[in-house]
């Protein structure tokens, strides 16, 4: 009878291992031998080590692997712009290429190597689209990504103050995304009420939503968010502006901020003017109303709480920092809102111009136009190569011309859409 064991038995057939785990064998086996022969490794010693790295980065939790197009660059890079530090010696293969090395980056560790697309493990194209992205956080986010973008890093958004803390986003050249962040104390100071008088909020009307989130994003660095298919919010912006489409007269749309908005209603309607009954939002109480020369325009009472004057001017990069508002009839214009929202006006330096005194942002007014149009200007850090994006996004833009009160230039956006531009 024959021997089970013997039937059954299949002959031994090499197995080829799997092609990451031969590259990590490899890396492990090449490091052990880098030991001098005869050396004795002590077990304190050994001890003493892995509690030193412990002590500096905790390995706990998830750690990013990242495959760049040339690690031994990127190392250097890494550390050169976004103060990484170097945690051991890279693994270099036999063929030359990093198969492991590790830096310390902003109190967190992260793995990279050169990319293997053999075994599948590709490097991000510079420019291309990404499947995730890396949060740092650092001190100071104005610092690390001015340090970043001057060693080559490319600007995405620019930093810009958030519920949550201020944060900015850049790609690194080998492609890898890296948002960098400080988080919001605890004990900050809760944001203020506008004041009454103030432009509580704004929106840009365009005929097509989709197109203008697009080219202002490109612009100014917008980061934007969707309620509405009509629809958008503008995140992180000192004054809190909107987007809206379907709209045939390119104009901003302006949000009046009142102490009383029943009291505010019945001034629309006894100056000739229109207001719907007000409702309540989740930001307080608002009322749509029109003005006696057919300008649409609301009025709202936010919640209970402190106010103060905001900026004048905007306080960072992509914010309002003046709102110009063309109209037909100036005396009846100044009449209306002087009477509704208690603003004074003074003369200004253009003929039928008027500034209102003491609103945040500014306002400046001007008769003798066939429509009422509200044309904002963004406050930028570098005008000249905002101005060159109005131009590479299909909009227009003149050179920007030095005035009393800063830098500008008069844009138009790809849909008919008119805004200035302004650098302190």
């Amino acid at each position: 009878m024959a021997d089970p064991l013997e039937v059954l038995r299949t002959p031994l057939v090499p197995i080829a291992p799997d092609p990451s785990f031969a590259i990590r064998l490899r890396a492990r086996v090449q490091q052990a031998l880098t030991v001098p022969r005869g050396a004795t490794m002590s077990t304190a010693t050994l001890e003493e080590s892995v509690a030193a790295d412990v002590s500096s980065v905790s390995h706990a939790g998830v750690v990013p692997y990242i495959a760049v197009a040339d690690a031994a660059r990127a190392l250097d890079w890494y550390v050169e712009a976004l103060g990484a530090r170097r945690r051991g010696e890279p693994i270099v293969m036999p063929d030359g290429r990093i198969g492991h090395a590790e830096l310390e980056i902003a109190g967190g560790l992260v793995m990279l190597a050169d990319a293997y697309p053999e075994i599948g493990i590709v490097a991000p194209e510079p420019g291309a689209a990404v499947t995730f992205s890396l949060h740092a956080e650092v001190p100071d986010v104005d610092a690390a990504t001015e340090r970043a973008v001057r060693a080559g890093a490319v600007l995405e958004r620019a930093p810009a103050d958030y519920p949550y803390g201020r944060n900015a986003v850049v790609r690194d050249p080998f492609g890898h995304r890296w948002m960098l962040a400080s988080t919001a104390p605890a004990d900050a100071t809760p944001a203020l009420n506008p004041r009454h008088g103030d432009i509580g909020y704004v929106s840009l009307w365009v005929p097509d939503v989709d197109r203008a989130d697009a080219f202002y994003s490109r612009v100014l660095g917008w980061r934007t968010a969707a309620p509405h298919p009509r629809s958008r919010q503008v995140e992180g912006v000192t004054l809190h502006h909107g987007l809206w489409g379907g709209e045939q007269h390119n104009t901003l749309f302006l949000c009046i901020t009142v102490d009383d908005v029943p009291a505010a209603v019945e001034r629309v309607r006894g100056a000739g003017g229109t207001a719907e009954d007000p409702h309540e939002e989740p930001y307080g109480l608002i009322s749509l109303c029109t003005d006696d020369q057919g300008m649409r325009f609301a009025i709202f009472q936010p919640p209970p709480g402190p106010s103060a004057k905001g900026p004048e001017n905007g306080a960072h990069h992509g914010d309002i920092s003046y709102i110009t508002l063309e109209v037909a009839d100036s005396a009846r214009f100044r009449a209306f809102f002087g009477h509704v929202a208690g603003w004074r006006f003074q003369p200004a330096r253009v003929e039928d111009g008027w500034g209102v005194e003491d609103v945040a942002p500014m306002v400046g007014l001007q008769g003798g136009h066939e429509r009422t149009t509200a044309v904002p200007m963004y406050r930028v850090d570098d005008i000249a190569a905002a101005v060159e994006r109005v131009r590479e996004a299909g909009g227009t833009a003149t050179d920007p011309v030095a005035q009393p009160y800063g830098i500008t230039s008069e844009c138009v956006d790809d849909q008919g859409t008119r805004f200035y531009l302004g650098q302190d």
